[in-house]
Order: C-alpha cells, then sequence, then structure tokens
C-alpha cells in the first residue's frame, strides 16, 4: 500500500515554505528580516555542508553557539538529513564540554569560531565546523545547497538534550521525532497558536522552551517570531504593539513589572503571554493581571517530555497551578512505590506516559529503566497535587523535599507563605544536615526592597499555617537566589553553602 511521507516537523516547516515562500520567519532587531524561503535556502546550504562531512542517518551534531537565525537552520538542516541534533549551553567550560563530547561521540560539532582551535582539540575525531552571532563561519561557506530530505519515522531519534545535571552527571534524553510533532501540535491547539501570530522570541534555542516550543511552533505553524539575542524588558514592551505572543520564563515577568512602561494600554493588542520552566511567583501573576489585565497562563514540561500541562487558554488560569494535561498526555499522582495512582488533594508523585515522552536515555539502559515504568509512565521526580478540579500544582522536586524527624516537608508549602510576606521578595527552602533530625529547615530570603531581615515576624506569619517540623529553623538573607539560564533555582547550591548551619 502506498505511504505518504512521515510527517515531521522539519516536513511541516517545507509546508509551510511552499504556501508562503516570501512571509517573514524572522524579524530582526535592525528591522530587516528573514523569509521562510530564505531561510530554507539557507538550511538546504548547511545541508549540504553537512552531507559533505559524511553525516549519515543517526549521527550527532552536536551545537554550541551563540542566538542566531542560522543556528535555527542547523537545526532544521540537522532534521533534514536525518543526524540528531545535540543543542549545548554555550555557558559550558571546557571540562563540560569534553563530558558531552565523549558521552553524543557527535560525528560533527559546530562552534563560535573563536572556538574553533580548542574544539579540535576536544574533539579529534569529530569535524569541526563554525558559526558566530552574525550568521558567518565555516557552516555556511558554500555555493551548494542540498534538497534530498532524509526519510525518517516517528521512532526515529531526532534530538538529544542533556538534563541540567543539578545531581550527578547530565543525562541525554533521546527525543524521537514523533516526540517533538506530537508535542507541538497540541500546543498549537491548545494555545491556538496560528500562521497569525507573531511571537517574541527572546529565549535561548539550546533549551526545550525556545527551540522546541517557541521555534517548532512557529516553524509548523507558519508564524512569524520577532527574534531578539536576548531579554530586555523595555524592548520587549516596545514589541507588544506588533505581537501577540510572549513565551518566557518567570524573571521575564518580573523584569517586566519592574519596568513603569509596563500597562494595559502597552499590552493591549497582546493575546498571550506564556509562562513556564520554573514555577511563577504567585505575587507576580497577579500583578501582572492588575498592571495588564492578561492573566498568564503558566504550564508545565520537562527535557525528557517536552510540554505536558498547561492551563487553559480558554478558562480560569489559577496562579500556582500548572493547568491540566495536553490532549493525548495522561499525568498521574502517584505512589511513589507502587506507582498506584492517589486522590486528589494528596502529593505524590508526578508521572507521565504519552507521545510526548522521551525514547530512553543516551547509553544509559539502566537509568531509563529506573525512570520509566512498565506501564510505561516516565517518573518525572516532581511531587504534586490535583486539587478537586483537575487543576494540577507542583509541590517541588523530589531530591528537593525535606526528610526531618521522619517528616516530609515539601518547600514549595513554606515558600508560597513566606512570598506573602510583605518583606519577602522571594524565598527558596532547603533541607540541610541536622545532628538530631538528620535534615532541618532553613528558609533563604530575598528580601524586598529597604527591607531588614525580621525572624521573629516571619517565625510569626507561619506559626498558625504550618505544624512546627515544617516551620525553618533558620532564615538566611540574599541578595538573589542562583538561577540556571531557564530561571531555576540551584538549591543544590544553596544546600552546598548552608550545609554547616548546624553541624557542631
Amino acid at each position: 500500500m502506498f505511504q505518504l511521507p512521515y510527517r515531521s516537523v522539519y516536513t511541516r516547516f517545507l509546508d509551510r515554505v511552499a504556501a508562503h515562500p516570501s512571509k517573514p520567519v524572522f524579524e530582526l532587531a535592525d528591522g530587516s528580516s528573514i523569509s521562510y524561503g530564505k531561510l530554507l535556502k539557507t538550511t538546504q546550504s548547511i545541508a549540504a555542508v553537512l552531507h559533505a562531512a559524511g553525516i549519515t542517518t543517526g549521527d550527532r551534531v552536536v551545537v554550541q553557539v551563540e542566538k542566531s537565525p542560522q543556528a535555527i537552520a542547523a537545526y532544521l538542516a540537522t532534521l533534514q538529513v536525518g543526524a540528531v541534533y545535540v543543542p549545548l549551553n554555550t555557558a559550558y567550560t571546557d571540562a563540560e564540554l569534553r563530558y558531552f563530547l565523549d558521552d553524543a561521540e557527535p560525528a560533527v560539532l559546530i562552534v563560535d569560531p573563536g572556538r574553533a582551535e580548542q574544539a579540535r582539540k576536544l574533539a579529534p575525531e569529530s569535524a569541526v565546523l563554525t558559526l558566530d552571532r552574525h550568521g558567518n563561519g565555516s557552516l555556511l561557506e558554500t555555493k551548494t545547497t542540498r534538497t534530498t530530505v532524509e526519510p525518517v519515522h516517528g521512532d526515529h531519534a531526532a534530538a538529544i538534550l542533556y538534563t541540567s545535571g543539578t545531581t550527578g552527571r547530565s543525562k541525554g534524553a533521546v527525543l524521537t521525532h514523533d516526540n517533538l510533532a506530537s508535542n507541538c501540535l497540541a500546543l498549537l491547539e491548545a494555545w491556538e497558536f496560528t500562521g497569525n501570530d507573531r511571537l517574541i522570541h527572546a529565549l535561548p534555542i539550546f533549551h526545550i522552551h525556545g527551540l522546541f516550543v517557541a521555534a517548532n511552533m512557529t516553524l509548523v505553524a507558519g508564524a512569524t517570531m520577532v527574534w531578539m539575542d536576548a531579554f530586555d524588558a523595555e524592548v520587549v514592551i516596545e514589541h507588544f504593539a506588533s505581537a501577540t505572543v510572549l513565551m518566557g520564563v518567570p524573571t521575564f515577568y518580573t523584569r517586566l513589572l519592574a519596568s513603569p512602561n509596563l500597562s494595559r494600554e502597552a499590552a493591549a493588542t497582546m493575546r498571550l503571554f506564556v509562562s513556564g520552566s520554573a514555577p511563577l511567583l504567585a505575587a507576580d501573576h497577579a500583578a501582572f493581571t492588575q498592571r495588564t489585565g492578561h492573566h498568564i497562563l503558566e504550564r508545565y514540561g520537562m527535557t525528557e517530555t517536552g510540554m505536558n500541562t498547561t492551563n487553559p487558554y480558554h478558562g480560569q488560569r489559577r496562579a500556582g497551578s500548572v493547568g491540566s494535561p495536553l490532549r493525548g498526555v495522561e499525568v498521574i499522582v502517584a505512589d511513589a512505590e507502587s506507582g498506584t495512582e492517589l486522590p486528589a488533594g494528596e502529593i505524590g508523585s508526578i508521572e507521565v506516559r504519552g507521545p510526548n515522552v522521551f525514547d530512553r536515555y543516551w547509553r544509559n539502559a539502566e537509568k531509563t529503566e529506573q525512570e520509566i515504568r512498565d506501564s510505561g509512565f516516565f517518573i518525572t521526580g516532581d511531587q504534586g497535587y490535583y486539587d478537586d478540579d483537575g487543576y494540577l500544582y507542583i509541590s517541588g522536586r523530589s531530591k528537593d523535599m525535606i526528610i526531618s524527624g521522619s517528616y516530609n516537608v515539601y518547600p514549595k508549602e513554606i515558600e508560597q507563605l513566606l512570598d506573602e510576606h510583605p518583606t519577602v521578595k522571594e524565598s527558596a527552602v532547603i533541607g540541610v544536615p541536622h545532628p538530631d533530625l538528620g535534615e532541618t529547615v532553613v528558609a533563604v530570603i530575598v528580601l524586598a526592597e529597604g527591607r531588614d531581615l525580621d525572624t521573629a515576624a516571619l517565625e510569626s506569619s507561619l506559626r498558625d499555617d504550618l505544624a512546627r517540623f515544617k516551620q525553618p529553623r533558620a532564615y538566611r538573607a540574599v541578595d538573589e537566589l542562583p538561577r540556571n539560564v531557564m530561571g531555576k533555582v540551584q538549591k543544590a547550591q544553596l544546600r552546598d553553602h548552608f550545609s554547616e548551619l548546624f553541624r557542631s
């Protein structure tokens, strides 16, 4: 029987090129634009270079470059030739990079021209190509193009994304073409994202949020990205008038709220503000609504699964909740030991099953077996609960859970109360070693402007709302909480820093 070619993200992008080759896919800071047809030509030029380098189906292409439209073309070209795209944070050191190269064993490594010599030393078995933030480098030094699209199936690897590695070594999550395509289509439906949208893209593109959510949705829908190298609150606000959607991390919204130019008038033509990658402060959610009239839409995803849940596009968006499962995705709260689903209101292990869930950890069958149950549910490592209306709430990471005197303490519960206190800008609750209790609770506080740390007042504010074993035994003020590039608080750093507080 005749079968149509597999409908991957790449072939869906080709459909958009065919439908409107002259439409801008990127609008750049200098006022210029890049059309869908131009992006395809650049993609095919890079595909020719990759083909000349001997890339075949399943080969890894490791990319550590600054954000640029040409980097998106490199991603698309990797998909075109049937290879596996492996983006890396540009902040990684040589020692970190060596680990990823040893693990992924790429056929090609693409880096900034200034790092080419060192890259050849780190990856002597790989072809080294270059690309800078302006779109220059050996990756584009060819006059030829390659139009052949290597056939792939849904279960073929499309990308390897390395987890953040806050505990132990990073693991490479193998994402298939089905993982990428199914998640993209579910999000397009859930957020009613179409070719008429204009997305402000200020996220990095080595992470699932900026690449597989924001960029994939734009390319598959045939929309336009208002392209920014980095987030600047004032520039973003200026672009509200000509855009429709902003996808960001919580720090974006904190910085927007700090601007006197954020107003209902400025955001009047925007239709959707999305936040993810880290929890959004409930106070910021409320303040943004008050200032703009828009309710931020929070969603929940992770490296291994893409997006899992979302607050509704139509309906109540609840501060502190990440909403309900996307179409086709199952998300349960389960007993960590048995995997048995728990009733609403009970905190347990958040587990996910669906076409979005990654295939395996790269070259790590043991870890894959540990984290994917025989039932197919992936154990996310997050803790949470459903309310009676089917909204999911994240209580924290299981590794962040504190066991104090045999009692389980969930940091998020304490943080939410602390963040409501007028002297607190934001907080992070951690567990540190304690000679009697094993672990005890410490609150790390970023103070509101002009406020001093008043331990007695904070203790008093929690006394009636928390059991004694949950109440912090120490409070420490810091100028800011350590975060990774996606805005996640790095609690491992805090635990290390304050680990000696109760040691004799």
